[in-house]
């Protein structure tokens, strides 16, 4: 994934991460936006290719966007918490112009 940083404003309200057996809902400034998908902080340890739903939804618009992912690296302890990271597939030509300028206007 290639890093991109958002400025002070924050794009999405709230994140919802999925799989059968975990629910997150997390607040955007706990979310870090990349080019292919997203990274979080979990006190819980998702395992590799544990395939996810992310919900974003947009304030300005209210839209949500909805893309399945699957989770591609996770690590940390049980003291400290987990970071992972989740991959975005099957996203939308349409879903990924979205994100893209929803990204690039909270830069501006």
């Amino acid at each position: 994934m290639s890093a991109r940083k958002l400025g002070s404003t924050d794009v999405f309200q709230p994140v919802t991460v999925q799989s059968r057996a975990t629910r997150l809902s997390l607040p955007a400034s706990a979310v870090r936006f990349r080019r292919n998908g997203v990274e979080f902080h979990s006190q819980a340890p998702l395992a590799l290719w544990t395939e996810m739903t992310v919900e974003l939804q947009a304030p300005a618009d209210h839209r949500k966007l909805h893309s399945n992912g699957v989770v591609v690296a996770c690590h940390g302890s049980r003291h400290t918490g987990y970071d992972v990271s989740v991959l975005f597939t099957g996203l939308s030509r349409q879903a990924q112009a979205r994100l893209s300028s929803l990204a690039d206007s909270a830069l501006a």
